[in-house]
């Protein structure tokens, strides 16, 4: 979801990652579609305001952070046809309920200013909704409701095919709310793999287009970190690729993707451009982020209308959802989910 400046977090108390019983539930499979880039309550979704992409930086919480493990099935998904069984990827898609703790989340880049748990909490509820109504199966994960980053889901995995890489993040404050993570994909059915120390990668620095796996190396995520990507995902058919980053937290908080796989980003975060054999500029920071519905639909922040012009004149469809909370801590709309599609249901 600069990240030169984004080491260790100097807070001195220690997590403890609780055990919690997991709900199983059953799921729709919906029709597959060709989507690229991943990560990323029934209510309707609702138009509202901005975004970027999941940062973080030492906030001085010394309470000990407590996180659950497991998920809970949290609806099952529109679909259509149905093919057989074997050849259906999996619309799945991994969410976490806000903690009440929000507001003490880390910032880096932005001055901190106030955030409304209650408002946060709504605008999560409308997040997943619009998944939902989109056609993914949402499984909310056990909630770490003293772990005030834990709704950033997407830093805690990196999912290729039916891989599951669970990571180690570049802020120890937020290692605790891995271990929820891992029990939820190990209970979907993933095959697990963990980076070890001393690798960190924060699931915000991986962007995926097709088999080709970009890797932002900068502040969360060091060398060792992409090193132990590459083992675990080469094997697979992953061709990866690392790309610098130095002027936001993560390389998703720059750049995502489009369907046809032409990279999108904010030009003046953008490092290395010519690594992406494609590129388009946006006019806004938040209109570089954006999550594959299927169809030609990306959902999208509000706070990215002219970005959002120009993705509707190239002939996609976008639906906004309301993150302004989840901004003031640096939060974007990839950094809520984790879309698993390479599983066979």
């Amino acid at each position: 979801m600069s990240a030169a400046d984004r080491g260790a977090d100097g807070r001195d108390g220690g997590c403890r990652a609780g055990q919690a019983a997991v709900r199983p539930g059953l799921f729709a499979s919906a029709h597959p579609e060709a989507v690229v880039v991943g990560r990323g309550a029934a209510p309707a979704p609702s138009p509202s305001a901005p975004a970027r992409a999941c940062r973080a930086r030492p906030h001085a919480r010394d309470g000990p952070c407590r996180a659950g493990n497991g998920l809970r099935p949290m609806g099952v998904g529109v679909g259509g046809p149905r093919l057989p069984e074997a050849a259906v990827p999996s619309r799945r898609a991994l969410v976490r309920r806000p903690s009440p703790r929000l507001a003490e989340g880390l910032v880096t880049h932005v001055e901190r200013t106030p955030v409304d748990p209650a408002s946060a909490l709504g605008q999560w509820e409308r997040y997943v909704g619009a998944l939902r109504e989109h056609g993914w199966d949402t499984v909310e994960v056990e909630p770490a409701d003293d772990c005030p980053d834990g709704v950033f889901v997407e830093d805690a995995v990196v999912m290729f095919r039916d891989v599951a890489l669970v990571c180690r993040p570049g802020a120890p404050s937020r290692r605790p709310e891995v271990a929820a993570v891992e029990e939820a994909v190990t209970r979907l059915g993933c095959s697990v793999r963990r980076v070890r120390k001393p690798g960190t990668l924060d699931g915000g620095d991986v962007l995926k287009v097709g088999d080709t796996v970009y890797v932002g190396l900068g502040g969360r995520t060091n060398a060792e970190g992409v090193a132990q990507l590459r083992a675990a995902f080469e094997p697979l058919g992953a061709r990866v690729v690392r790309v610098p980053v130095s002027r936001v937290l993560h390389l998703k908080s720059a750049v995502t993707a489009l369907p046809d796989g032409t990279v999108i980003g904010y030009e003046p975060l953008v490092e290395a451009v010519s690594l992406f054999p494609r590129f388009r500029p946006v006019p806004e920071e938040s209109g570089a982020h954006v999550v594959l519905l299927g169809g030609g639909k990306l959902l999208m922040a509000a706070s990215a209308p002219r970005s959002a012009e120009l993705l509707t004149d190239l002939g996609y469809e976008p639906v906004v959802v309301d993150i302004g909370e989840f901004e003031k801590l640096e939060g974007c709309v990839t950094c809520l989910s984790v879309r698993l599609r390479g599983l066979r249901t």
